[in-house]
């Protein structure tokens, strides 16, 4: 067709019509072009246009002004620099010359120019992983989703490892932020569910974990961290700091597992749950669907895998600290009461991410909640245990209205009520007999939500409660026997065991 470029696909018709012996014109016929052009094809004069370079210019460069004399010296300086801020520039220096239908084409022109003159971009290598050789541990959070747990919620981030080569994964619910304890806890339990350890375990630079301590703190975190690994007979290494690339093997797979995880929640309907064992068990269940998938590759690796030391690794930071005479320890900017018996007593706490475990020498204490102060201030924070003090409370009540610790012994929002309640509504001696009394009762016979639930239903009913009354309630229930009428028999009766006897021993 005049006017037409020929395609490739007609030069292909013609010239297979030609080796069938197709005369020029009948050849041309079929492809659709005149002969003439099919005598062109022929002597190599005709060219496909997708293959013709193009050396000239359609239209006049809009740029020919400004492109060496400034826009380059600019690109030299700053590589980093982008086509809609240098347009910006223009138009702010050049009124009305440079309009926005031009930004494509100066695309175009940084884009080439960064080709030809630019910096070398970093090239990623990819990795060959041998089997039994590699697991990965990292910190890592859900965008976007808010976890509940009884309805409040939970600030927390993701622990994961993984195997390299069959992508077998562990997620753990980290309460604490990323922390040596929490890095060797939870790798520990991934090893000990794994049943063998890799000869190699690569971190990111652990720099969340180094952040605020001392240079002898961190060599002291450096040495347990391999010491750790030792243990397991891995090799411990890092990626280089800001260089997240090098851990690429379990950086990717973090998304794919978290879009499991948010897929789940969609399918549950609920972001709320009742623990946070509760959680780490939903968590566990979505990871197990996953490692289900790579199954094939995880029996290959599983038994290439080192066996796993007979005693286990230490997981925790231990602290000595002193009981203080009002029943509380300081750890890490946060108050814990303790048992009262320990007062003055020098006892060692091992610091887990979820809870201190207390002993006093090598005896096991008590285990308390670990609890976190506010990041990035200097607030302390506290977890009071009114259990703890309360046998001492109820002796002098009128101490807790002034106490330092007075919001923080009451265990909810429910006892906070009452005792705004009370406060406004009894004389002040009362009131604090009232309320220390009812945690007095609650610590006992163990029916703190109970109590809560009697007292909140009278406040909300104006009916009058006593703590008499309460305690009445609650106090154990003394059994009656049952009276059971004995009718005794003559003793004549035995007689008539006599004979049986003689029989049984005489014959």
């Amino acid at each position: 067709m005049s006017g037409s470029w020929i395609t490739t696909k007609q030069v292909e018709i013609y010239m297979k019509s030609r080796q069938q012996g197709n005369t020029q014109l009948v050849s041309s016929a079929k492809s659709g072009i005149s002969e003439r052009s099919g005598r062109d094809i022929e002597h190599g004069k005709r060219k496909d246009p997708k293959t013709t370079n193009r050396n000239w210019r359609t239209r006049k460069d809009p740029f020919s002004e400004v492109w060496d004399k400034e826009l380059v010296p600019l690109l030299e300086q700053h590589p980093q620099l982008q086509a809609i801020t240098l347009l910006e520039k223009l138009q702010a220096q050049y009124k009305g010359e440079y309009p926005d239908s031009l930004l494509r084409t100066l695309q175009r022109r940084v884009k080439q120019w960064s080709i030809k003159h630019g910096s070398e971009k970093e090239v990623m290598f990819r990795q060959e992983h041998a089997a039994g050789l590699q697991g990965l541990s990292d910190f890592t959070h859900l965008k976007n989703i808010t976890i509940t747990i009884a309805g409040k919620p939970l600030k927390h981030i993701l622990y994961h490892f993984r195997l390299a080569f069959s992508r077998w994964s562990y997620m753990k619910v980290i309460q604490g932020g990323e922390s040596y304890t929490a890095l060797a806890e939870s790798l520990q339990e991934a090893l000990l569910r794994l049943g063998g350890s890799p000869k190699e375990h690569r971190t990111d630079s652990l720099s969340a974990a180094f952040k605020n301590l001392s240079k002898e703190a961190q060599g002291d975190m450096t040495a347990r961290y391999e010491e750790f690994c030792k243990n397991f007979s891995m090799k411990a290494t890092r990626n280089n700091p800001g260089a997240s690339h090098e851990n690429g093997s379990i950086e990717s797979p973090h998304g794919h597992l978290k879009r499991r995880i948010e897929q789940a929640l969609l399918l549950r309907n609920n972001y709320n749950f009742t623990t946070i064992e509760e959680y780490q068990t939903f968590i566990d269940q979505v990871v197990q669907q996953h490692n289900c998938r790579n199954a094939k590759a995880i029996n290959i690796e599983r038994p290439l895998l080192q066996p796993l030391p007979k005693y286990t690794a230490v997981d925790y930071t231990e602290v000595v600290v002193i009981v203080t005479s009002s029943s509380t320890i300081d750890v890490r900017r946060v108050t814990y009461t303790v048992p009262s018996k320990l007062q003055g007593e020098t006892i060692r706490v091992r610091l887990y991410d979820d809870r201190l475990e207390c002993y006093l020498g090598h005896m096991y204490i008590t285990t308390l909640k670990r609890v976190y102060p506010p990041p990035n201030t200097a607030i302390r924070a506290r977890n009071i245990d009114y259990r703890h003090i309360i046998h001492s409370l109820v002796k002098k009540p009128q101490a807790f209205r002034y106490s330092q610790i007075r919001d923080d012994i009451l265990p909810n929002d429910d006892y906070k009520k009452i005792w705004q309640h009370v406060d406004r509504t009894m004389l002040p001696k009362n009131s604090c007999k009232f309320i220390v009394g009812l945690l007095h009762l609650a610590a006992i016979h163990d029916c703190e939500t109970k109590l809560a639930e009697m007292v909140i239903t009278s406040i909300d009913n104006n009916k009058l409660l006593t703590l008499n009354k309460l305690q009445d309630y609650f106090k154990p229930k003394v059994p009656i026997p049952p009276d059971i009428l004995v009718a005794q028999h003559s003793l004549s009766d035995y007689n008539q065991l006599i004979p049986c006897y003689q029989e049984v021993n005489y014959g």
